[in-house]
Order: structure tokens, then C-alpha cells, then sequence
């Protein structure tokens, strides 16, 4: 029997002597690796962490001690040393464990984290709150991959400082965020200026200092200007210190001795502390070591050597758009792109190769991206913001002030429309037709298939305001390619299929699902349906429907977005300003819930959004309408 079969929760890692602990790194390692390998995750981030997630247990008593992830993605060691080794296997997977810290799934999961750069604030709430409580239980918020490019974690930190909260801030450097790491002397100094004797002789010294006649304040003043500035000189602690944090780092995240003494010493503090690690991404496994991005999120792959085991001719949407901004951009000089550090996950790597002065990753900034697209705007570029559409819903305040109000030329690439699968509720999305729509001035449109997505990006450029264009994640149809520099018509449907007994009018990916469902009534139950391709879902095609709606009362609307203010209701909007009566009207989409995670064909089955789905709503209007 291994190690990592000894133990279900933290008390039983803390019966392991300190010399079996790399030995459990190692079969911790291989079982992520076998794992993922076959749920597809994220990889590279979680070999990275599995030292300091074994370290943190050993050291610190979940859950009376509160530990919170950053971003989530970095959670697998942790979910499997606290209670889901046994259903590690269904990570991701339908009525699985969630490949995120979940609250509803664990006790040890202080916090639900999905988006980045909320740790802190959670953290600080929770300490706050321990605080009322006379609670004396810690606080840790371990943040990295990039999350200190966001201003939420520096307003965290200002407020941390400003109130001088008991609080352990560990930021995981795995070289997508702030520095590297400067080598032994910074590891001692960390090690030996967080030491419990060291911070009492510091500041009794200080108080020694102080208390000099004539001369003490001075004194003390410049032994601490002394001090900061070795600090400063070997170590990048000055930002955090500025916020009033014990800085100590950065030091190697992968020594588990080294990490095991410092988190001794800091857990004995009672101030706002910051812990600087180095890591690697994709540590012990040499495929994610020599190519961390593809690794970062994977699908299922050989474990052995790498590969990804899924192939396909067929492009992604991502791709299908990345190489249209390309052939775009190399018409139109005014065209610039800009990304929230996504550069390869929204499939704009070759547009900034090709035009990096016009290409912009912004960090994990949302909110300031849609600002600065907004900025160019006003100089007359064409900002092109493309960004995944659970992400964007963090910029929601921007898109209304800054872009919409003044009615400027920003366009909005919504990649990972829709429900996106194994990552679970914090990624669909889900909400971005009932946000946009919303807006005033707001175009918003979502394209069937990958054709189309060119042609409404053509579209986009060309309007003169703020539009958006939302579409799925993974594969595009493999539809024949057809001739699409010819825009989209603002606001027009299109009649895909004829039939009299029943009217569908779908958008996006429901448009495939209807087209699949009009086969299946026809074939099934001698029903014959008229699909309409929406495409837009503001402004609606209000004569088209109206017309149609008059001839064909009963009315299926297909959307893969909430139902609340979607599609479906703009539908009903229109209908009713047309003054159009008398009808029947089934709408699908996803109903007042959050959607978990597994395949997309599963959820879409299970949230009742597929063909059959449609086909059923379709037939049981049929039905009621025989009955009248």
C-alpha cells in the first residue's frame, strides 16, 4: 500500500514522519497525472502546488484553519488529502467532484473560487469575521497564476495592511506573475527573519532604540531604513511591505523541509504576512514541464507520452476567429486586438505574432481592458475585446459607462458562449445575452456555425458602435466554407427549414439543436417545423417573427442561455410591441439555476437544451393545440 491509500484526511498526514513526505509528492503526482490524463483538467498548475498543498496540511488544522485557493484550478492535492481520494476519478466528470474548491462539496473548501483574484478579499472577510467571533483560527489565501495583475487583489491588500488583520497571503510564482526568484541569500533571509525569536528581537530592539534619549527615534529610524533597503535589494518585498504585509521570499516551493519550517514561523505571527514562493508548472511531469500552456487546461491525453488523444480536421471556433482577425487586420490597420491573458485560449497567438503593435494582453484585468479598448475607441481604432464570456461578465459596470453611454466602436468576441462543459458553474456562459441585451446601444449576436462567426466579425468591424458576437467553446461544425466576406444584415433572421405546424426560432448552438430536432419531428411523429436562424438577439428580427408568428402560432424558442431577460423574452418582447396575440410559446434555455459540470452533451441533455429537448416542447405545443 502507498502513502497517498493511508490517507483520507489531514490528521492522517500528520502522522507521516517529514521524510515519507516526498515520497507522497511523488504518488501524489502520478495519480494527477493518471487522472487528468483521462477527465481532461487543469495539469500543469496542480503538479506545481503539490509540495506547498502537502506543507499547508501538515503545518496548519483544516478546516478550523481556513484555506483558500485563488482561481481554484490548483486545488487537485488539496481535494485529494481531504476526504475525495476515493471519487478522485470522477473529477470534472458528471455527478463527479468539481475540478474547483466547491463549499456544497467539502468542508475543507473555505471558499468557492473559479475567477481570479478574490482570495484576499474572501480571506480578509473571513479573518474580520474570526475576529467578532474571538475566534484565534488562521487565515490563508494562496494566490498565483497571474491573479497580482488584478486590481481586486491589490485592494484586498490595501485594506489588509490599513487594518493590520491577521491574515497569510501565499503567492505561488510559477513564472505568470511577479518575479523571479533571487536566489539562496533571499532563502535564508526569509527563512531566518520569520523565525517567532527573530520578530521579538526586532521589535525589542526597536523599542530599545526608541527609547534612547535625543537620539532614539532617529535611530530606530534609520536601523529600519537600513534594514528595508538589504531587503529591498534582495528581494522584490518592497510592494507588499508598502501595504503594511511581513514580506518573506521569495523561497523554493518545491523544498518541503524549507517550507514546513517558514510556515512554522509565520503561523505564529499575528499581522498581515506574505509568503513568496517559486514553483514550476508542470513539476515531475516532463511534458507539462516542457510545454506548461497546453498543459495548463488539457483534455484526455496519453499519459505516457503526452499526446492528446482526440483529433480532429475540424477547427475550434477559437481558431476559426483567431485566423479570421488575422486576415482582417491585414486589410484593415485599425483593427487591434485585445485579450485578459488568454492570448492562446482566445486564439489570438498569430494575430499577435503577426501585429504586435496592434496586440494586447492586459493581465487578468477585465473591467480595465473594456476601459482601455474604450480609450482606443476614441482615437478612432477598432478595438476588437475578446475575452471568455463568464470573464466578462467582471467588466459588466465598463461595458455600460465607459462603452455604451457614448455609444463607442468596441467589439466584443465572447468566446465560451453557452454551457462549456467539465469545468462547471463558474465558467459557463450563460448570462451574456440577458446582460448585453440590456445595454443601450448594445448590438448582440450570436453566429450558428463557423461560416457565419466570420461574417458577423465582418459585421462587428464594420458598425459604427458598441457590438458584440457570442460563440461555444470546441469544435466548429465542419460546415463547408463558404464565401464570407459579405457582413451579416443588422438585425435579420433567416429561414433555414418550411413547415407549417410549428415555428422554431433559435440562436447560436441552438440553431443546430433545432435543425436536429425539426429531423426528428418529421421523422418521428410526422411534424413538420420552420426553423429560423435569429442570429441577432438585439435587436430581433420583430417583422420576420411577426409575420411567421401570425401564420404559425405555436412558437418554440431555442437558446443556450439563462431564460430570465435571453432571447426567449426578447422574442416575447417584440411579439407583444407588434401587437401580436393569440399564440402559444415554449421557450428553452437554461431555467433559474446554476449548471454543474460534466460533457456538454450531457448537460445539455440533463438541462433539457438538446434536440430532444426541443423536439418534445415542440411536439407537446402540437398536441395542445389539437386538443383546442
Amino acid at each position: 500500500m502507498g502513502l497517498l491509500e493511508k490517507i483520507n484526511y489531514p490528521p492522517d498526514l500528520k502522522k507521516l514522519p517529514r521524510s515519507d513526505l516526498p515520497q507522497l509528492a511523488k504518488e501524489i503526482r502520478q495519480q494527477i497525472v493518471d487522472i487528468v490524463s483521462k477527465t481532461g483538467g487543469h495539469l500543469a498548475s496542480n503538479l506545481g502546488v503539490v509540495e506547498l498543498t502537502i506543507a499547508i496540511h501538515y503545518v496548519f488544522d483544516t478546516p478550523s484553519d481556513k484555506l483558500i485557493w485563488d482561481v481554484g484550478h490548483q486545488s487537485y492535492t488539496h481535494k485529494l488529502l481531504t476526504g475525495r481520494r476515493e471519487k478522485f476519478h470522477t473529477l470534472r466528470q458528471f455527478g463527479g467532484i468539481s475540478g474547483f474548491p466547491k463549499i456544497s462539496e467539502s468542508q475543507y473548501d473555505a471558499f468557492s473560487t473559479g475567477h481570479s483574484s478574490t482570495s484576499i478579499s474572501a480571506g480578509l472577510g473571513m479573518s474580520c469575521a474570526k475576529g467578532i467571533k474571538k475566534e484565534n483560527s488562521k487565515v490563508l489565501a494562496v494566490i498565483g497564476d497571474g491573479s497580482m495583475t488584478a486590481g481586486l487583489a491589490y485592494e484586498a491588500l490595501n485594506q489588509a495592511g490599513g487594518i493590520h488583520k491577521d491574515l497569510i497571503v501565499i503567492l505561488n510564482d510559477n513564472e505568470m506573475s511577479i518575479s523571479p526568484n533571487v536566489g539562496a541569500l533571499s532563502s535564508l533571509l526569509s527563512r531566518t527573519f520569520s523565525a517567532k525569536y527573530i520578530q521579538e528581537k526586532r521589535k525589542g530592539i526597536g523599542e530599545l532604540l526608541r527609547s534612547l534619549p535625543r537620539i532614539g527615534d532617529d535611530a530606530y529610524q534609520f536601523a529600519k531604513r537600513f534594514e528595508e533597503s538589504v531587503k529591498a535589494f534582495v528581494t522584490p518585498g518592497m510592494l507588499f511591505e508598502a501595504f503594511n504585509f511581513e514580506y518573506f521570499g521569495p523561497i523554493k516551493g518545491h523544498r518541503m523541509d524549507q517550507l514546513i519550517d517558514i510556515l512554522e514561523n509565520i503561523k505564529t505571527l499575528d499581522e498581515p504576512v506574505l509568503l513568496h514562493i517559486t514553483t514550476s508548472k508542470g513539476r515531475g511531469y516532463e511534458p507539462a514541464e516542457t510545454n506548461p500552456v497546453y498543459f495548463h487546461g488539457v483534455g484526455c491525453f496519453d499519459a505516457k507520452t503526452g499526446n492528446n488523444i482526440k483529433t480532429s480536421s475540424v477547427p475550434s471556433y477559437t481558431a476559426v476567429f483567431g485566423k479570421a482577425m488575422v486576415e482582417l487586420a491585414e486589410k484593415n490597420s485599425d483593427i487591434v486586438a485585445v485579450t485578459a491573458a488568454m492570448p492562446e485560449g482566445t486564439g489570438l497567438v498569430e494575430f499577435s505574432k503577426k501585429f504586435p503593435d496592434r496586440f494586447y494582453d492586459v493581465g487578468i484585468a477585465e473591467a480595465h481592458g473594456v476601459t482601455f479598448a474604450a480609450g482606443m475607441a476614441t482615437e478612432g481604432l477598432k478595438p476588437v475585446v475578446a475575452i471568455y464570456s463568464t470573464f466578462l461578465q467582471r467588466a459588466y459596470d465598463q461595458i455600460i459607462h465607459d462603452v455604451c453611454l457614448e455609444a463607442l466602436p468596441v467589439v466584443f468576441a465572447i468566446d465560451r458562449g453557452g454551457i462549456v462543459g467539465e469545468d462547471g458553474p463558474t465558467h459557463h456562459g450563460l448570462f451574456d445575452l440577458t446582460y448585453l441585451r440590456s445595454m443601450p446601444n448594445m448590438v448582440v449576436m450570436a453566429p450558428m456555425d463557423e461560416n457565419e462567426l466570420r461574417r458577423m466579425l465582418l459585421t462587428a468591424i464594420n458598425h459604427s458602435g458598441p457590438i458584440a458576437f457570442r460563440y461555444p467553446r470546441g469544435r466548429a461544425t465542419g460546415a463547408a466554407s463558404e464565401k464570407t466576406d459579405v457582413p451579416v444584415p443588422m438585425g435579420k433572421a433567416k429561414v433555414l427549414t418550411r413547415g407549417d405546424d410549428v415555428l422554431i426560432l433559435a440562436i447560436g448552438h441552438g440553431v443546430l439543436e433545432s435543425i436536429e430536432a425539426a429531423k426528428i419531428l418529421e421523422r418521428e411523429k410526422g411534424i413538420f417545423a420552420t426553423v429560423v436562424n435569429s442570429r441577432f438577439a438585439k435587436p430581433v428580427d420583430a417583422e420576420l417573427f411577426s409575420e411567421l408568428v401570425s401564420k404559425i402560432p405555436r412558437v418554440v424558442t431555442v437558446e443556450e442561455n439563462v431564460l430570465h431577460g435571453g432571447f426567449g423574452s426578447a422574442v416575447l418582447e417584440a411579439l407583444a410591441e407588434n401587437n401580436v396575440s393569440d399564440f402559444c410559446i415554449r421557450r428553452i434555455g437554461i431555467r433559474d439555476t446554476f449548471v454543474t459540470h460534466g460533457s456538454k452533451n450531457e448537460l445539455r441533455a440533463h438541462y433539457r437544451v438538446d434536440a430532444r429537448a426541443v423536439a418534445a416542447a415542440a411536439e407537446e405545443l402540437c398536441r395542445q393545440s389539437q386538443s383546442t
